[in-house]
């Protein structure tokens, strides 16, 4: 898996011209049953790919905390939802919340996470392959390809299903 790992930006980057051309073309003409492709495609992947193994988007990437996230996992701690943010999160550059430093402070060395069961909703649904009007998200989805193998994958399949 580590090996996959390390290939995937450059794979990603080889890919990005053909990616962005495809993504664009889907914008302006998304199939009418784009939504249940992209489902059935997120679902075959994640029947062969186990998170576990892998965890880079743990690893290098936090994710947004909304004021949801921030209420709840504070509670699982029980504190306050300010010593929450004191202790773990920072103030990004588009005025979110995001953790101070990755990887992830809840990530184990079992690429586990100690507080999956009130994990932040973008690491639910990440890497997002799977969301309503995906064809929105295409930006998202270029990142995510350099760092989820699952996602990359997704995409190569995607690519071969729908013909633009």
């Amino acid at each position: 898996m580590q090996d996959i790992i390390d290939n995937l930006p450059k794979l990603a980057k080889d890919k990005h011209n053909e990616n962005k051309a495809f993504f664009k073309k889907l914008k302006k003409k998304p199939p009418k049953q784009l939504d249940y492709i992209m489902q059935d495609l997120h679902d075959e992947e994640f029947e062969r790919t186990d998170c576990l193994q892998c965890a880079n988007c743990c690893k290098t990437t936090g994710p947004l905390f909304i004021e949801k996230d921030i209420q709840r996992i504070a509670k699982h701690f029980k504190m306050k939802p300010q010593q929450f943010i004191e202790t773990y999160l920072r103030i990004d550059e588009e005025n979110d919340y995001v953790l101070q430093s990755v990887p992830c402070t809840f990530l184990g060395a079992d690429n586990y996470c100690s507080i999956y069961d009130v994990r932040p909703k973008a690491c639910k649904e990440f890497p997002h392959t799977d969301r309503k009007k995906f064809q929105q998200i295409s930006n998202l989805t270029m990142k995510n390809i350099a760092i989820c193998p699952a996602a990359y994958n997704i995409v190569e399949e995607m690519k071969k299903y729908i013909k633009l």
